[in-house]
């Protein structure tokens, strides 16, 4: 498996240096549960690729809607340019509007 390596001009900042650390340390620790709680725009994507970066693990993103989804895919992409970055939207079962 290819080496995760994050690209970004970024550097964690505020709150995401000590968000990426205890997310990496619960996964270490085998947590069941973590959530990452932020206002939109707050670096949470951001957030996520650093651990991802550090675990070393191929990850599972799921959106609630298609519009997020492609959103998140844009940005994994760009973060992680020389890794495979890929999205399923599936249209099975029934067709509930998004609002």
């Amino acid at each position: 498996m290819k080496e995760f390596k994050l690209y970004s001009t970024y550097q964690p900042a505020g709150d995401q240096p000590k968000a990426i650390k205890e997310l990496v340390e619960g996964i270490k620790r085998n947590d069941k549960y973590q959530v990452l709680l932020g206002v939109t725009g707050s670096g949470k994507t951001f957030t996520i690729s650093n651990v991802i970066e550090q675990v070393q693990k191929p990850t599972l993103v799921l959106s609630p809607n298609k519009t997020l989804a492609a959103q998140l895919y844009s940005e994994f992409k760009q973060f992680f340019p020389e890794n495979s970055v890929e999205y399923f939207i599936s249209y099975y079962d029934y067709y509930q509007p998004e609002a």
